[in-house]
């Protein structure tokens, strides 16, 4: 388990049990933009297979943001799910999870870490984050099918015409 405590005293702990599962749901499925409308089954498996990392408030501990990596603990991890309540934005708690997330995978050995962003590149670029090349990146996003633009699910078969 890795924990780091800032002199401000915020903590950062991967400690799986002091995630605040209901209120990362809150957070990710009503104010997050990637996540809008995420169940909270979804929220707590998807964190059972990651590592959480919780960062939390001196005094009463409080959770104040979050951050989850999914990763072979290796080779490479891909770094989501990062948010801070808004009420605890502006004091640099976003770099220093991130730069925390850079760190810890670092001791493990991983030397690839994938994000995306849509509104948060400073941040990330603090902590040595760079564009990706778009032509070497490729996807498969299943929850539109591109071709007929109809919602995909894991029971439907992805269509492309010829």
């Amino acid at each position: 388990m890795f924990t780091l405590t800032r002199a401000d005293g915020y903590q950062i702990s991967t400690d799986p049990d002091r995630l605040e599962l209901d209120r990362v749901h809150r957070w990710l499925s009503t104010d997050a933009y990637w996540a809008l409308g995420r169940d909270r089954e979804t929220v707590g498996r998807a964190f059972a297979g990651s590592i959480g990392f919780g960062v939390y408030r001196p005094g009463d501990g409080a959770q104040v943001a979050v951050a989850r990596v999914v990763t072979d603990r290796a080779t490479f991890a891909w770094l989501c799910d990062v948010y801070v309540d808004p009420a605890e934005r502006g004091r640099g708690l976003g770099t220093w999870l991130a730069g925390a997330v850079r760190d810890h995978l670092a001791e493990l050995g991983v030397r690839r870490i994938l994000l995306a962003t849509a509104d948060a590149h400073g941040v990330y670029a603090k902590v040595g984050f760079t564009p990706v090349t778009p032509e070497r990146w490729m996807e498969l996003d299943q929850r539109v099918n591109r071709v007929t633009g109809k919602e995909q699910n894991a029971t439907t078969p992805l269509t492309v015409e010829a």
